[in-house]
């Protein structure tokens, strides 16, 4: 077996083995995406030459069963989807990583989604507005279509003007990517929810302000919110039906 085919199958093994914590977990549209990005590695490694008879039956019986696990997964969400009844729940502990909102919100985006709403009450001071531009470039990143990002969140009443001053500059960035930000200041909002016009609805118990600090503007995770220790909160994933 090449170095490249064993690779492969290494990080196909990988993604495997994560997607079934995941499914043990009920974290079912994260495993769904575990076990196909792991399945098509498998695949290509047990296509690669140098890889005996045996061996190509054995890990091909394997496959099998992983791919009848991710159909049901599929016709698990499709059907609860289908109802409006379909929920899923993260619980972030304290200090973990691993939780940023690519890893929370990507795979939601993968379906056509013309306008995302953002309730937050939290999106005043400057570490908080930085969030937020993060939550937008993952959105412009994702290609899903998006055009209008719609932001309620609270004034800040120590400088408001600079608080507007900052999400105006972030507008006018989205506007080059033909996005249109539309900002409104509620003083009685307090839920956190990221509605997606493809009907999935995220509700983040903390809303985007969940990172702890990082120590130092050159440390690791400063930059890479996988890497990025979190605070504890609890991400609850609905889809509902449209009327």
């Amino acid at each position: 077996m090449s170095d490249i085919t064993g690779g492969l199958e290494t990080s196909g093994i990988g993604l495997i083995k994560r997607a079934i914590e995941l499914d043990r977990s009920k974290r079912y549209t994260e495993s769904l995406i575990c076990y196909q990005e792991g399945l098509q590695l498998l695949i290509q490694a047990n296509k690669a030459t140098g890889r005996s008879e045996a061996g190509k039956t054995a890990l091909r019986n394997k496959m099998v069963e992983y791919m009848d696990r991710a159909e049901w997964i599929k016709s698990h969400i499709d059907k609860e989807k289908t109802t409006g009844r379909y929920h899923e729940q993260i619980f972030i502990e304290e200090n973990s990583t691993g939780f940023s909102y690519e890893s929370l919100v990507s795979r939601f985006l993968l379906e056509k989604c013309e306008r995302v709403e953002i309730d937050d009450p939290y999106i005043r001071s400057h570490h908080q507005i930085v969030n937020f531009l993060k939550f937008a470039e993952l959105l412009v990143k994702s290609q899903c279509g998006l055009r209008v990002i719609k932001l309620r969140t609270s004034a800040d009443t120590t400088d408001h003007q600079q608080q507007q001053t900052k999400l105006a500059e972030i507008g006018s960035s989205l506007a080059t990517h033909h996005v249109t930000l539309h900002t409104e200041f509620s003083s009685s909002l307090h839920d956190r929810e990221i509605r997606l016009s493809n009907n999935w609805t995220i509700k983040i118990g903390r809303g985007l302000d969940y990172f702890k600090p990082s120590p130092g503007k050159l440390a690791i995770g400063a930059f890479n919110y996988d890497l990025r220790p979190c605070r504890q909160t609890t991400v609850d994933i609905f889809y509902k039906s449209p009327p």
